[in-house]
């Protein structure tokens, strides 16, 4: 099931608005099948993964899927659970239940009423590849991750504002990497107007994965910008099932205080800058205590000379 919660990663963010899912076909602990959700959503990692494959090489086969299969009807195609029930694998693991009402337990039930060896698991690693869909689903947003660029002492520019660069190149790509698998990448009103920024993919190859461009501002919006005035307003965001925020301070504070930070990621450069401009503006907190708990180790890795560290949000504080 990890190995298919790799393979999902393919999928992102392509598949939007549906989630990214992914189908590996064992026979005899061998990988003889495997699928992801295509482009524009259709078709599923299912119908990938099973497309072509004899009866006779399924008889003996498990099925593993990140996301329940679909059981609703749809103008796009059949359901994930008809196609299995035609295909007859002799089982199917099955990484989280689709809480989405039009399938949720509907597509396990209708598996095991057919005579189909059915589990269903609570499997981390599917879980975390399909965090924007399952954040939309249940809390009615897009997952939402900050980063941010600082110097050793928490600056993000110098007190005239320059800020480039701070850190490297490598650092810089990794940026750009993590823009190419967002829906959709926000940055603040004064940034937008300061900085102009292009908030594009700028690694050859994969200029058309460029995310959909949104600015936090009371204003109105710039061509082909979206404009939202708070960051409750996310919410709103049509498709979007990962947002890349990207500053200044000011929109990182307001996104951090309204608890809205799901995934926070730093970039450190080995550089002091001193009286700069300081990472964030004001939380709200009332004691250190209110600081403590809410943060986890996720990631840790050197880009050239600066430290990517990835955190995050613990929820049950």
């Amino acid at each position: 099931m990890a190995a298919t919660a790799r393979l999902a990663a393919r999928a992102r963010p392509l598949a939007r608005p549906n989630p990214g899912v992914a189908a590996l076909v064992v026979q005899h602990g061998r990988v003889i099948a495997r699928g992801w959700t295509q482009a524009g959503g259709r078709p599923h990692a299912e119908a990938m993964g099973l497309a072509g494959l004899a009866p006779a090489a399924l008889a003996e086969a498990t099925l593993y899927v990140t996301l329940e299969p679909c059981a609703h009807e749809s103008a796009r195609g059949p359901s994930c659970a008809d196609l299995i029930l035609a295909a007859r694998p002799a089982r199917v693991v099955i990484g989280q239940l689709d809480p989405d009402p039009r399938t949720s337990g509907a597509g396990i039930a209708r598996l095991q009423t057919a005579g189909i060896e059915t589990r269903l698991l609570d499997d981390p690693a599917s879980a975390a590849s399909l965090v924007g869909f399952l954040t939309r689903q249940r809390a009615g947003r897009p997952w939402v991750t900050l980063k941010l660029a600082i110097s050793l002492d928490g600056c993000i520019a110098l007190a005239d504002g320059t800020s480039q660069w701070i850190t490297g190149e490598t650092a810089r790509a990794h940026v750009h990497a993590q823009r190419a698998r967002h829906d959709a990448i926000l940055v603040g009103g004064g940034t937008w107007r300061a900085d102009a920024p292009r908030l594009d993919v700028r690694l050859p190859g994969l200029e058309t994965r460029s995310p959909q461009r949104v600015v936090l501002t009371r204003g109105a919006a710039p061509d082909g910008v979206t404009a939202i005035s708070s960051p409750e307003a996310i919410a709103g965001l049509d498709s979007v099932l990962h947002l890349y925020v990207e500053g200044g301070a000011e929109t990182a504070a307001a996104f951090l205080a309204a608890d809205l930070v799901d995934e926070l990621h730093l970039y450190t450069a080995p550089i002091l800058i001193g009286d700069g401009r300081r990472s964030l503006g004001a939380l709200g907190l009332a004691s250190l205590a209110d600081a403590h708990g809410r943060w986890h180790l996720h990631e840790r890795r050197q880009l050239g000379s600066d430290q990517f560290t990835a955190y995050l949000r613990s929820r049950n504080s």
